[in-house]
């Protein structure tokens, strides 16, 4: 009898780069390298312990993201925070995020509504139980639960890569108790606007919702103190 053909495909490894960036990425988005932090090569090199190559080419990526900036004859730091970018990302947000919801409504099936509404109940019972930096969490699930109904992984592509940028901005504000109540206070209208198949209200909820998260950040960060 001939052998049965299993038509394996094993996956290819994930380069060191990709790793070196995925780590810096992470650093930089829960707040443990500060905006303006100069990073070093050689430094960073040590701690991964690999060479300095991939380091740099993941530096590099990095700056194409959007999350590191390049110095000249110094090398690359994170990038600032700006109120001015802020206002960009929210603004570009609302109208990627508008849509992936709009298309979710026509095409969301009964297993989506009910993560989206149990993220609804897990986020509240985190939040009772103190549980305040669990929202991060949630709230990324959240929204990754919508933009992929959107049934576009274009889209979803788009805001993820946004959120990305917004979260280094928020991850002070949403480790506070008013802001994780508003913020799941706008995922409860979202949620009721798609069961009731209430697209103009829909539209209202998505755009209140990114707002609030933009004042949000306006009241809890320094501004005088950035650049």
């Amino acid at each position: 009898m001939p052998a049965r053909t299993l038509n394996l495909v094993i996956g290819a490894p994930v380069p060191i780069r990709e790793r070196v960036r995925s780590e810096i990425r992470n650093l930089i988005l829960n707040g443990r390298l500060k905006p303006g932090e100069r990073l070093k090569e050689n430094r960073l090199a040590e701690e991964i312990k690999t060479s300095r190559t991939p380091v740099r080419e993941a530096l590099h990526l990095l700056e194409r993201e959007g999350l590191l900036e390049s110095i000249p004859r110094v090398g690359y730091r994170v990038k600032p925070l700006r109120w001015v970018e802020v206002e960009e990302i929210c603004a570009i947000r609302i109208v990627n995020e508008t849509l992936a919801a709009q298309w979710a409504m026509k095409r969301l099936t009964d297993r989506e509504l009910r993560s989206l509404e149990k993220n609804i109940t897990d986020s509240r019972k985190e939040i009772e139980a103190g549980e305040l930096k669990a929202f991060v969490e949630r709230d990324a699930d959240f929204h990754e639960i919508l933009a992929r109904a959107s049934g576009s992984e274009r889209l979803l592509e788009l805001c993820q890569m946004l959120r990305r940028h917004m979260l280094r901005y928020r991850i002070e504000s949403l480790y506070r108790t008013e802001t994780v109540l508003g913020a799941l206070d706008g995922h409860c209208k979202i949620v009721e606007c798609l069961r009731k198949k209430e697209e103009k209200g829909l539209e209202r909820a998505v755009r209140e919702h990114l707002e609030f998260a933009k004042q949000s950040i306006r009241a809890h960060i320094d501004w005088d103190k950035q650049e």
